[in-house]
């Protein structure tokens, strides 16, 4: 409710200031300035208001410990890693380095 409130004087306040007095206006212009103006401020304040009313709810996250009815053993996963080792050419018969993994 906090930032619903703060939103709407915050909106408030811009269309304040998008709006001039009728005493400041030019009769001699056309009204583009202030139209695109108060598309802008009207752009803002949605979108203000939007994310006040999309963030306003709390957030539950189905994250946490899970059990399970009874205990299982789990087995380790196998404990990999890449070492350099020599590799036999398929065309020439000799050898070159190449790093592969290798799993316990």
């Amino acid at each position: 409710m906090k930032r619903v409130i703060s939103s709407l004087l915050i909106a408030t306040a811009l269309v304040g200031s998008a709006i001039q007095p009728a005493a400041a206006r030019d009769r001699h212009h056309d009204n583009t300035g202030r139209i695109i103006a108060g598309g802008v401020a009207a752009g803002v304040v949605g979108g203000l208001i939007g994310g006040a009313i999309a963030n306003g709810g709390p957030r539950y996250a189905d994250e946490g410990p899970r059990y399970v009815e009874s205990p299982r053993y789990v087995e380790p996963q196998p404990r990999c890693w890449y070492e350099d080792r020599d590799v036999r050419n398929r065309y020439d018969g000799g050898y070159h380095a190449e790093t592969v993994r290798v799993c316990e």
